[in-house]
């Protein structure tokens, strides 16, 4: 009922705008077209409806496994329902996982910190479509919009080989490698010194698909109904076409379940 009657008024104050320019016989000046605008916004807000034709969306993530970043398009299909399409990338972390550091290395300050037993890191791009379904509007210009979300699609995993840089005790060369039965002796020996940087290992990408599913509550604090702001907290599930190694000494697996609270901004037309 409150969108019909924001919908009546929109198409009222539009119709006298129209005929006081006619009378006039002049256009409108910006100045005035920009005053016009305002307080149309501010009609909006007061309303407390969400009426748009498009959304773009960008966000931060923090998840229980890791963390992520995401971009999103939508489409209004009615006042209350919204077809998303949407980009995530991501990391998912073991839970095993712990930075240590050479103490013994003269030059602590230049060695990096490693995790000791990582093989890999797994980096994920997402790519879905869902919806998003508004469950209470705001109700005036100081209130708050919540919908929910949900979507799903394709997942493609990206294994990252990691190296650490070790001193090999036969030669007292410095060694970059990655985990391999061969050398699993350096790699889990007590000869790291450090970690072997995170861009080295970029040329040796495997790719793991699989699917996901995704859903969400959205909170949307925006003043103005052309702003996104708000934070979206949910959960999410991914399943790989095989066991995905991360780390060498725990138990790898080709399912995942994380949530996560993410910081949204964005824009309307």
């Amino acid at each position: 009922m409150k969108a019909v009657c924001f919908i009546v008024l929109m198409l009222m104050g539009g119709l006298i705008g129209y005929a006081q320019e006619f009378r006039s016989g002049q256009p409108l000046s910006k100045k005035e077209q920009k005053r016009q605008k305002i307080n149309a916004l501010i009609r909006q807000a007061e309303e407390g409806v969400l009426v748009y034709n498009k959304q773009t969306t960008m966000g931060i993530q923090a998840r229980s496994n890791g963390y992520g970043l995401f971009y999103e398009m939508g489409r209004m299909k009615s006042p209350l329902r919204t077809t998303l399409y949407r980009v995530d990338f991501s990391e998912i972390k073991h839970p095993k996982e712990n930075k240590f550091q050479n103490l013994s290395n003269p030059f602590l300050f230049l060695s990096n910190p490693y995790i000791y037993g990582k093989v890999n890191n797994f980096f994920q791009l997402n790519m879905g479509v869902g919806q998003q379904r508004i469950v209470g509007q705001k109700g005036n210009k100081n209130g708050v919009a919540v919908s929910a979300v949900y979507y799903g699609g394709l997942a493609l995993g990206m294994l990252k080989p990691y190296y650490v840089q070790v001193e090999d005790p036969a030669s007292d060369d410095l060694l970059y490698i990655k985990y391999s039965p061969a050398d699993s002796v350096l790699f889990l020996g007590p000869s790291i010194l450090g970690s072997g940087g995170f861009w080295r290992g970029w040329n040796e990408l495997k790719l793991q698909p699989g699917l996901f599913v995704k859903g969400a509550l959205r909170f949307d604090y925006g003043r103005f109904n052309e702003v996104v702001s708000g934070i979206e907290v949910g959960a999410s599930a991914e399943y790989y076409s095989g066991k995905v190694p991360i780390m060498a000494l725990q138990k790898n697996k080709p399912f995942f379940i994380q949530a996560h609270i993410a910081l949204l901004f964005g824009k309307r037309k």
